[in-house]
């Protein structure tokens, strides 16, 4: 639930925040957390009446969270209701190797830098699970405590991430694809906009874009229903594809049942691969062939790269780094070898009836 745990996690009442600060000189909580910490970005004159004020307020800048010797914070991304599963798996990894090094940690699911910042105060250091925004990494970073993200960063951005192989498990999946004789495959990836789609979608296009005689057609499409219309405007444009790389596993359970529906044998007349081999993978027939995340394993891995800038001496100006935890194709029924008839139809084999 949104906000859970926040008497938790909050700063001591009383205590004056950024947020304050921000609303009583008119500036971003933003601005005003790099005027603070001496960052580039704002003018001297900001800076001046950024310390003014907060020392009128009676702000205090807090000590170093990790010289406390605090506990560990887990941030979940309060509004993405995508990827319940993985989060769940990444909680699971964490809780795992916390237990073994036996380092506590505190749950924490929230969006706003504000939020993030008190539990910054009060931590040793922050896992940030999801697409949290930068000026939440930047509030973080002015508090002085160490922080890796388990979610997309910026091109070179100063900080530590540890994520999927998103693009590669594309790679993948097309070589997959391609090694079992299909030539022709769709990308169906929903609702556009998400990175991690969009960087499957690039990684499958580079395989494509190397193999003669292959082609990747990417299908988009919003709400319910979307897909059955999206394979009507692909049947009009052309020869059908013969197999279908799904953006998630939910995706690829809606594609399954519609071509079912369709009157569509799977594998035979077509092969269908989800991405992240969740439980829903195994609960429809034909159980479906997939990418495994190694969520529990992600998990893990942030915790130890976390405890490790966190070590005592360790320069935290250190290049961040950058762990990839690969995952893996688990076959299972759904996706199949091209049969040779297929190959040879001009606009798609009519589904058997």
């Amino acid at each position: 639930m949104p906000g859970a745990g926040l008497p938790l996690f909050g700063a001591p009442m009383g205590r004056v925040t950024l947020q304050q600060i921000a609303r009583q000189v008119g500036l971003s909580t933003f601005a005003v957390s790099r005027s603070l910490s001496g960052k580039e970005g704002v003018s001297e004159a900001t800076r001046q009446r950024v310390a003014q004020a907060a020392e009128r307020l009676g702000y205090v800048k807090p000590a170093s969270a990790a010289a406390a010797g605090r506990d560990i914070g887990l941030v979940f991304y309060d509004l993405d209701t995508v990827n319940s599963e993985l989060r769940m798996q990444i909680q699971s990894g964490v809780q795992r190797e916390a237990h073994r090094l036996q380092k506590p940690v505190r749950l924490l699911w929230a969006h706003t830098p504000e939020q993030i910042a008190d539990l910054a105060r009060s931590s040793a250091g922050l896992l940030l699970v999801g697409p949290h925004e930068r000026a939440t990494i930047e509030m973080v970073q002015a508090i002085d405590v160490p922080v890796v993200r388990m979610g997309w960063v910026d091109p070179l951005e100063q900080v530590d991430q540890v994520i999927g192989p998103d693009h590669e498990a594309g790679q993948a999946v097309a070589r997959y694809l391609i090694g079992l004789g299909h030539r022709r495959l769709a990308y169906v990836q929903g609702t556009p906009g998400y990175r991690g789609r969009r960087e499957r979608f690039y990684g499958a296009r580079e395989i494509i874009e190397l193999e003669p005689g292959t082609s990747l057609q990417s299908m988009e499409f919003e709400g319910n229903g979307g897909f059955l219309a999206a394979f009507r405007k692909l049947q009009r444009s052309g020869p059908l594809p013969t197999a279908f790389f799904c953006a998630h596993d939910g995706l690829a359970l809606t594609v399954v049942s519609e071509l079912l529906a369709l009157g569509y044998h799977i594998p035979e007349d077509v092969s269908v691969v989800g991405f992240g081999d969740f439980s829903p993978a195994t609960q429809i027939s034909p159980q479906l062939t997939t990418v495994r995340i190694e969520g529990a394993e992600m998990g893990a891995a942030a915790l130890r790269l976390l405890l490790e800038r966190m070590q005592a001496g360790r320069d935290r100006d250190a290049p961040a780094r950058r762990i990839m935890i690969a995952s893996r194709i688990i076959e299972r029924r759904s996706a199949g070898p091209l049969r040779p008839a297929d190959a040879a139809a001009p606009a798609g084999r009519a589904p058997r009836r």
